[in-house]
């Protein structure tokens, strides 16, 4: 079913690649942003996040001057994306990534609920699992990274996707709604996928990410999944491709790379160390873009 939606943070890396997926599936899009992303297609409000009232008017906007031709005030749009953030430690100082990424979310998730928009889907980060940003060499307690996994990042921004998680779990259960956030791996754009051939061959490189990527249209098709899936209240997915960045099984490879990290469960095959396992089984997720096979392509 087609959605009026407004986008956060559509002229990223993730975004830019996932606003076109969305409006192939016959969305209607407003990116909200502080830099245009001008797509044929996808119109640009240019705003803040941290600043409810911009919010408010973003999700109560006209689309475009062709809105005006109905003769009425636009109501509120039927879901969020909200994808805008600071993207990463090192950019600005810690503490303003922490204040921009916790409070632009909580009131990017407050205005949605107060207009009585019931379907919000955020931007969480595998740096939840507490290793990306960790400073020197850290394990992981266990694997395969999943859902319920006790997430414990030392970093400003995997501490505010963590705070972000509970922000949403807090809204979703005072006003009944449904805000499923996305653990999203490390994002491969289609020109990227040169660089396995780096990964590979040298396997500690990829220990930051769980040896685990997101091909940025597939995160297009978890977007589009989460945005037709509803009544499942508060969620937390894990935003993955099937696969491990390796060239051996699974279970092999972390035997050999991580020998003293315990497994809860078999890991099967090639199975990613950060599962997609629950998005698959609840959103009905298929990868359609394994990194073998974009590789031979690229």
């Amino acid at each position: 079913m087609s959605k009026r939606i407004l986008f956060t943070g559509g002229t990223g890396k993730a975004g830019r690649h996932v606003l076109p997926w969305l409006l192939g599936q016959g969305h209607q899009l407003l990116n909200f942003d502080l830099k245009p992303f001008d797509h044929p297609g996808i119109p640009d409000l240019v705003g803040d996040i941290t600043d409810s009232g911009q919010l408010l008017n973003a999700m109560t906007s006209h689309f475009g001057r062709d809105g005006l031709s109905l003769g009425k005030a636009p109501g509120p749009v039927d879901a969020v994306v909200h994808f805008a953030a600071i993207p990463r430690i090192l950019i600005n100082s810690d503490d303003e990534t922490f204040s921009v990424n916790v409070m632009g979310t909580y009131r990017v998730i407050e205005t949605a609920m107060k207009l009585g928009i019931r379907k919000v889907i955020i931007a969480s980060s595998e740096t939840t699992y507490g290793v990306c940003f960790a400073e020197g060499d850290k394990d992981f307690k266990s694997f395969p990274l999943e859902e319920d996994y006790d997430v414990d990042p030392m970093d400003s921004y995997g501490l505010s996707k963590v705070c972000n998680e509970h922000t949403a779990r807090a809204f979703a259960a005072r006003f009944k709604a449904d805000v499923y956030a996305l653990r999203i791996g490390n994002v491969i754009e289609p020109d990227e996928y040169a660089r396995f051939t780096d990964f590979v061959a040298d396997p500690l490189s990829r220990k930051r990410n769980a040896w685990s990527y997101i091909d940025a249209r597939d995160l297009g098709q978890i977007v589009h999944l989460c945005l037709q899936t509803d009544g499942l209240g508060y969620q937390v997915f894990n935003a993955v491709n099937d696969t491990i960045t390796a060239d051996q099984p699974t279970a092999e490879f972390l035997a050999k790379w991580c020998p003293n990290v315990p497994h809860t469960r078999p890991l099967q095959g090639s199975e990613a160390p950060l599962s997609n396992r629950k998005a698959r089984e609840l959103l009905g997720f298929r990868e359609q873009h394994e990194w073998r096979s974009e590789m031979k392509r690229s």
